[in-house]
């Protein structure tokens, strides 16, 4: 007795990444999505707040709890984590150490290269990228336009200028607000080009 999804022939999977993934573009500083949504995406410096005092700590919380109550559009934020190599820095390190003169200053060096050597033995060391995402609801293309307008022609339920006009349009000021609330955190929030959007992208999905 023959199971028949049994006796099927493996066949390998050809579809590529791109098949399975929402995005249909990334044009002029936007990813665009398949559904008519869109996005623009901005990276983000990071704060060390354990190291503020006090009263800095508190302007901070309070800066922020004002950048949360302004938003009157939804933010996606993400940080993402990626294993660090240490090994062009610790040549760095083992370059440096030679021009040192000062015994004390030298010791330290020493010191400092073998605590670095050893946490990377112990853990990995992670480094982190954050980013702010401000989404673009194909909602807000509109339903009353013309149906001249819908095009049947690739993944898009409308043509791709229009759908980055409109976007531009609505992204743009959510941007730049929330670009100078950042500043007041002491955060710089810097808009990725098409290209940093597409290597981001490649990165994320082609980790091997």
């Amino acid at each position: 007795m023959k199971i028949p999804f049994l006796s099927i022939p493996d066949k390998p999977l050809m579809e590529a990444t791109q098949e399975h993934l929402p995005i249909a573009d990334i044009t002029e500083d936007v990813v665009l999505y398949k559904d008519g949504g869109a996005a623009v995406i901005m990276e983000s410096t990071s704060l060390n707040f354990g190291l503020l005092s006090e009263k800095e700590q508190q302007a901070v919380i309070a800066a922020y709890a004002a950048l949360l109550n302004s938003l009157s559009f939804s933010i996606q934020i993400m940080v993402r984590s990626q294993k660090k190599d240490l090994t062009s820095y610790l040549e760095y390190l083992e370059t440096a150490s030679q021009k040192i003169t000062n015994q004390r200053l030298s010791d330290l060096m020493v010191n400092y290269k073998h605590f670095l050597a050893e946490t990377i033995k112990k853990k990995n060391v992670l480094g982190k990228k954050f980013y702010v995402v401000i989404p673009f609801s194909p909602l807000e293309l509109g339903v009353s336009k013309s149906i001249s307008l819908i095009t049947k022609r690739g993944p898009l339920p409308f043509p791709k200028s229009y759908i980055v006009k409109k976007a531009k349009i609505a992204l743009y000021p959510r941007r730049d607000h929330l670009i100078r609330q950042a500043g007041r955190l002491g955060i710089k929030l810097t808009q990725l080009s098409s290209q940093q959007m597409v290597e981001l992208f490649y990165d994320i999905y082609n980790i091997s």
